[in-house]
């Protein structure tokens, strides 16, 4: 069999792992960013100022934000759930120390200290939960895309054949959704008259880039006899062209419904969609096409699974619409915050029982479809994981209000802390100071310019499938590869950061 078919057979007829198991992974994500940012604050307690060396933030951000997901979906696999918890008793042993040698609060009981963090005001047109969850899903897509080429990548985590959940299966749809979240109908300002085209106008000016990059993709495969998975998207099709057709598709729809009402829209969609492959023939032409013996002939047979997939995936796109519009109404008060959160966690409990029901009653996951309960899996798994970011960013700000002059790159900023009539030092008097050091971390490197990174990590999983025999390779040798292709991609970002270079060509 030639190298092309084994790894072809290598990526096929998975069946995933379990929901919890995807939740517990997940989890790592916040756990990671809130030990990084207790670090730095640590170290300015010690030294009486921030870490201001870009070369140790970049070692720093890499092993604590990137590393541990590498030994995470490779030789820590079978020990997964120890990972979230030893870090999590990490953490809560920095928060312990910090506490107990805080220079701020030093004589104010516990109840106090609470009081006053509840009625702190926070930059209210900065939300770093939106810029993180973005980041870590390029990130996770970035490392898995490598990863399930070798053979220490645990099979269930990779994409499924037809049913079930793979961690690689919430990562497409928590792509889709991260793209809502900021999309211009969501980042149009309240009170700001707009025509109600100048968005679908944008969405026009920035979707080309992805079709260009889907040919692109799509002829370098065929050219390079790049090993394929059909049953993903289809002979032809890639996610870029999904990515491309969903945000189009959905900007035309928002041209005809209002924001606040785009969870109704997903809603339709779902499960309008659902009913056709339940009571058509859809669902035995999407997955055995048109003949029944899955025959690619003709372009709707070649390429089913990413044509009907678009309806699942538009659904989601206008599901995570809803929820941008209602993360980006002004908020400044952290007591708001934990508003937000409290509704969101009862969100999930309500989608996870209707994915219960989903699962049972209707038709399991399937993100080759892209059917009813990948939607609400999606939606209820992507929330769990911002709420997840939202609760990580509050700590660390109960954390800086304990000392004097501490800095969190991607974490909010207070204004001013309610307790006294003194302005705390660490906000805002030296914010336009230090602002450049801020924003010196790997998460801002990457969210400038995610493109970039999403199609840097696309190239250089290509070379290295070509350069090298993953199948057979060792365990010492893949992680060696692995780190290395996710710090070559970190530092490229990181560098083009630091140039202050965008490369944004729409």
């Amino acid at each position: 069999m030639s190298q092309k078919l084994l790894k072809e057979a290598f990526i096929s007829n998975l069946n995933g792992t379990s929901l919890l198991e995807i939740s517990i992974g997940l989890t790592l994500a916040p756990l990671c960013i809130a030990c990084r940012g207790l670090l730095l604050i640590l170290y300015n307690l010690h030294n009486g100022r921030p870490l201001r060396s870009r070369k140790y933030h970049l070692l720093l951000d890499f092993t604590v934000l990137v590393a541990p997901f590498v030994l995470g979906c490779t030789i820590l696999s079978p020990i997964l759930p120890l990972l979230p918890i030893t870090i999590g008793a990490f953490c809560a042993g920095l928060f312990y120390k910090i506490y107990n040698r805080r220079n701020h609060y030093i004589r104010t009981p516990p109840k106090q200290i609470i009081h006053d963090f509840l009625k702190t005001s926070l930059e209210p047109d900065y939300i770093p939960s939106i810029t993180v969850f973005r980041v870590y899903v390029n990130v996770l897509t970035a490392i898995n895309i490598l990863a399930v080429d070798f053979p220490q990548y645990p099979r269930r985590y990779a994409k499924t054949e037809t049913y079930g959940t793979g961690a690689m299966d919430f990562g497409v749809g928590a792509f889709i959704f991260g793209n809502a979240l900021v999309c211009p109908e969501v980042r149009q300002k309240t009170g700001v008259v707009q025509s109600k085209f100048s968005c679908l106008t944008r969405q026009l000016l920035s979707v080309w880039p992805l079709v260009f990059l889907g040919l692109g993709r799509l002829i370098s495969v065929k050219a390079v006899e790049y090993h394929e998975h059909f049953s993903e998207y289809g002979v032809h099709w890639n996610f870029f062209f999904t990515l491309a057709i969903v945000r189009m598709t959905a900007s035309l729809l928002l041209t005809l419904f209002p924001t606040n009402k785009s969870w109704i829209v997903a809603v339709i969609l779902a499960v309008f969609y659902q009913l056709i492959l339940d009571t058509t023939h859809l669902k035995m032409f999407v997955l055995y096409g048109s003949d029944g013996k899955d025959t690619r002939v003709g372009f709707l047979n070649a390429n089913r699974e990413g044509v009907f997939s678009l309806y699942g995936y538009l659904a989601i796109y206008m599901a995570s619409v809803q929820v941008g519009s209602y993360v980006l109404k002004k908020r400044t008060l952290v007591k708001d915050w934990i508003e937000v959160i409290c509704f969101f966690l009862l969100t999930v409990f309500i989608l996870f029982i209707f994915l219960h029901m989903s699962q049972v009653y209707v038709e399991p996951v399937s993100r080759r479809m892209a059917n009813l309960s990948f939607c609400i899996w999606i939606a209820a798994q992507c929330l769990t994981f911002f709420i997840c970011f939202l609760v990580t960013d509050l700590i660390l700000v109960f954390t800086k209000l304990l000392v004097n002059g501490s800095r969190v790159p991607c974490c909010w900023n207070f204004t001013q802390p309610p307790n006294t009539n003194t302005k705390h030092d660490s906000e805002p008097t030296s914010i336009k100071r230090e602002r450049k050091w801020l924003s010196i971390c790997i998460i801002n490197a990457i969210d400038k310019n995610q493109l970039v990174f999403f199609l840097l990590a696309n190239v250089m999983t290509g070379i290295v499938n070509m350069m090298i025999d993953t199948i057979h390779s060792s365990t010492s040798f893949t992680l060696f590869v692995l780190h290395l292709y996710m710090f070559t991609n970190c530092l490229i970002m990181y560098i083009l950061h630091a140039k202050n270079i965008l490369l944004k060509c729409w």
